[in-house]
């Protein structure tokens, strides 16, 4: 089965993902159409399902000598309530992009298998489908976590945990570029930022707001205080490790007549350095407190794991260079423009095994912007697709030898030195 033969059904799933998108470990219609077709061209190949929404397929090994590489996609949909369309109940919509990941997986999965064409591979492959890599809907996943369905909020540490990638040797991953460019794109050794979450609760006291404001805390000024601070220290941040912060009020129960009591700031703190990423965060707590106390109040500050930096494996990317040499319509490669300051828990991926990330065009709008769409799906769903499987057929001559490895059980321990690790983070049985 070519990849034009496949086109018009993988088109029509990726369609309606689009129009049904999902939150993280909530998708549970995507991972059914995703089983769906993985039961109807995967000629009886087992399906192991983990987490609330996760699935992998093997296909089989061709030689005990090679090694298995994981081609990893996303399930989940970022919350972008501005976008037209975008869940009127969650304000969840694809302006990630993640519904395309999705298609182009299967349309790889359905050529190898359709064809053979896995035989002919240097390595053994497997396709995880993962859910809940956008940092989002963070109190319904803690209310998941203390129910004991889950134990991290990314999607990839979880299925790391539960040993999804304890028989896989290197990871290739996939993920839309935003913006319209000028021709056929693709991207490769771009690398990634990781980040921590804060979130702080500032105390005051309540009083009548106009009668008695004088004997009132205002827990609201603190958090005005806060981000400014924030703000005004970005002066003394360095430039070359993509520092960022994005302060936010998620939600409030404030009223006009009282002096607020409480109010909480949640801010994202980013860099592409994890020392670095420390000593930032450090200042983000003494900013916090300082606050606070200057008004005559308290800080409360709880720190959540995010995504770790992802460091790409330039030998593996070679595949994919030589690969769109001879690819006559993807036109434009970008190699090694260093890293940004997006995050993606592939981060946490690469800290375990070789790990790539392959970028693609084919959108306009900004990526997870009110303008973000899909504009030429046949690049994204048949060229893109041909050029991932050409990489994989060749991958075995690219592998770093031997391929790094490192345990979940160091992981936990590298995550403990910037964050506090969940309870129970070191394992569990499959599900």
């Amino acid at each position: 089965m070519t990849f034009d033969e496949i086109f018009p059904e993988v088109r029509e799933l990726v369609d309606d993902l689009w129009r049904h998108p999902e939150l993280g470990y909530r998708e549970h219609r995507t991972s059914r159409a995703v089983e769906e077709f993985l039961t109807r061209h995967g000629e009886g190949l087992p399906i192991e399902r983990f987490s609330t929404t996760g699935l992998k397929v093997d296909l089989p090994s061709s030689d005990p000598a090679h090694r298995r590489i994981a081609v990893v996609a996303e399930l989940d949909a970022v919350i972008s309530p501005a976008h037209p369309d975008a869940d009127p109940e969650t304000g969840a919509v694809h302006a990630c992009g993640h519904h395309t990941q999705t298609g182009i997986a299967l349309a790889a999965f359905a050529h190898l298998v359709s064809t053979g064409a896995w035989r002919e591979a240097s390595v053994d492959l497997s396709f995880v489908f993962v859910p809940a890599e956008e940092f989002v809907d963070l109190a319904t996943r803690a209310d998941m976590r203390d129910r004991g369905e889950i134990t991290w909020f990314g999607g990839k540490p979880e299925a790391m945990m539960l040993g999804v990638f304890d028989d896989i040797d290197a990871a290739v991953c996939l993920h839309a570029i935003g913006g319209r460019l000028p021709e056929p794109t693709v991207e490769i050794d771009c690398g990634l930022a990781g980040f921590l979450y804060k979130t702080i609760e500032f105390e005051g006291s309540a009083s009548h707001a106009g009668l008695d404001p004088f004997s009132g805390t205002n827990a609201y000024s603190m958090a005005t205080l806060f981000t400014t601070a924030l703000g005004l220290g970005r002066q003394q941040v360095r430039e070359d490790v993509l520092v960022r912060m994005n302060p936010v009020i998620p939600s409030t129960d404030m009223t006009t007549n009282v002096i607020p009591h409480r109010a909480r700031v949640g801010t994202d703190v980013r860099s592409s350095d994890l020392d670095y990423l420390t000593e930032i965060a450090s200042r983000v707590d003494r900013a916090a407190h300082g606050c606070a106390a200057a008004l005559g109040g308290t800080a409360h500050v709880t720190t959540e794991m995010g995504y770790l930096p992802l460091n790409q494996d330039r030998a593996m990317n070679g595949a994919f260079r030589e690969a769109f040499e001879q690819d006559s319509h993807l036109t434009c490669l970008i190699d090694d423009r260093g890293a940004i300051a997006a995050a993606g828990d592939a981060g946490d991926l690469s800290f375990m095994m070789p790990t790539v990330q392959l970028s693609y065009g084919g959108f306009e709008g900004t990526i997870h912007g009110k303008d973000f769409a899909l504009i030429d799906p046949e690049t994204v769903l048949i060229a893109v697709p041909r050029l991932l499987v050409r990489g994989l057929l060749r991958m075995g001559e690219h592998l770093p030898e031997p391929p790094y490895r490192r345990s979940f059980a160091e992981y936990v321990e590298a995550v403990a030195t910037i964050a506090p690790v969940p309870a129970g983070a070191h394992g569990k049985e499959k599900s």
